[in-house]
């Protein structure tokens, strides 16, 4: 059975972790490929809410196999904490939950440097969560100082390694910042310390996803954040520093392109960001502050407040190019019930040119001016429909413009947080 991957088109916050709980019945697998534990997924099952940073949002379904996969970035503390709490509430993971051998560590001294450099910045943060993910990406890529989950199960080497890091490390830490320096030998025993405990889960997980490929199961691939915040893509510097769309799927698992067959959009009816950065469809101050309360727009893991705006067409649509969408899933559809008039921005201009892309610079982008489709609202709830044609002909005509500005079919329409608050339009065809 070919493989499917699940994305954010905008900048994260979409409603992934839903869309990828109702997909995990058609499948058989379900793996994360890239960022780390500051990303917050919730799902909302028979009334519980769950969030998970690192575990894959699939382990709630018995059977199913979760697969950290190799392009995350793991915080052997914040897995094992999240572990006992799914644990405690009940979940079997033995047998059924793997965390790549090639997964590289978060480490206390990557928290430590990403607050200290982003406090230096001050009004030129970037908006980091401080959860030392930007630095554990830059030792991978540095080559020098990257340490892996397979690195764990050998103490002896692992210390070697982790001494000859930390010595590098506090160099920077007590020259450059003044600031006190790391104890090898601490985070040596604590760490290895959770080895023992995620030694079961540490495996070849491209082996594991290559074998089950073979046997013919589904496999559904899980991004965190969204693709404006893609390292390559995204609007950097305001960005994460993985590659969240969709071709991060193949080098996150080991997965070959060829075996990707369906590439799902998941967009929120209306645009959110956290973090600084441009964001051409914000609302004005007032109404912002009033929909960020009456929407919960609130980090699941930091409980940072979102900024909300219109939907941003122009941005669906270079998603739906950047990552080969083959359909949409629409969520939060039911937020809008409120509003009596809907925006939709189709186009931007800048500098009195119009404008149908993501510009490349920072600079640009924070300038251009949305051009928006103004729709009627429908003003009646939603929530309550379980098929396209018992929402609101409004509604029904704002899913229509989706598509008609993305170019790509809307395939789910999210109207609650529930699992059984899910339209399907045109259901997975693998």
């Amino acid at each position: 059975m070919p493989v499917t991957v699940a994305v954010g088109t905008h900048w994260g916050d979409e409603g992934k972790a839903k869309v990828v709980d109702f997909l995990t019945e058609k499948n058989d697998i379900v793996v994360r490929f890239q960022g780390g534990a500051n990303a917050g997924h919730t799902v909302i099952a028979g009334g519980e809410t769950w969030i998970f940073h690192q575990i894959p949002a699939g382990i709630l379904h018995p059977g199913k196999v979760c697969v950290v996969g190799n392009g995350v970035v793991l915080d052997p503390l914040a897995f094992l904490e999240e572990l006992d709490h799914v644990r405690g509430r009940g979940v079997e993971v033995e047998g059924r939950l793997w965390i790549s051998d090639r997964a590289h560590l978060v480490m206390p001294y990557h928290k430590q440097l990403e607050g200290i450099q982003e406090a230096a910045r001050g009004t030129g943060a970037i908006g980091t969560t401080r959860r030392g993910i930007g630095p554990t990406y830059y030792d991978k890529v540095s080559r020098e100082h990257g340490l892996r989950a397979g690195d764990l199960l050998d103490p002896t080497g692992f210390r070697t390694r982790l001494r000859k890091i930390v010595a590098d490390k506090n160099e920077v830490f007590t020259r450059v910042y003044g600031a006190e320096p790391v104890n090898a030998d601490a985070v040596a025993e604590e760490y290895l310390g959770y080895a023992e405990q995620m030694r079961p889960f540490i495996a070849d997980t491209a082996a594991i996803l290559h074998k089950a490929q073979n046997a013919g199961k589904g496999i559904l691939c899980e991004g965190a954040q969204g693709t404006l915040l893609d390292i390559d893509h995204g609007t950097y510097p305001f960005v994460t520093s993985s590659n969240t769309s969709a071709g991060g799927a193949c080098t996150g698992t080991g997965i070959g392109p060829t075996a990707i067959s369906e590439v799902i959009g998941i967009v929120k009816a209306y645009t959110s960001r956290v973090g600084n950065g441009p964001f051409p469809t914000e609302f004005e101050c007032e109404m912002g502050n009033r929909m960020r309360d009456l929407w919960n727009e609130y980090g699941a893991t930091t409980r940072r407040p979102r900024r909300c705006g219109w939907l941003d067409g122009v941005i669906l649509e270079y998603s739906a190019r950047i990552n080969g969408l083959t359909g949409l899933a629409v969520t939060a559809l039911d937020r809008l019930d409120v509003l009596s008039e809907l925006r939709i921005c189709r186009e931007y201009v800048l500098d009195g040119k119009r404008l149908h892309t993501v510009p490349a610079r920072t600079e640009d982008f924070d300038r251009v001016k949305a051009v928006y489709d103004t729709l009627p609202g429908w003003q009646t709830e939603t929530t309550s429909a379980r098929c396209f044609e018992e929402l609101p002909e409004n509604a029904r005509r704002y899913i229509r413009r989706i598509e008609e500005i993305a170019g790509v079919p809307v395939r789910y329409v999210g109207i609650g947080p529930e699992r059984d608050q899910m339209i399907v339009l045109r259901p997975q065809t693998v």
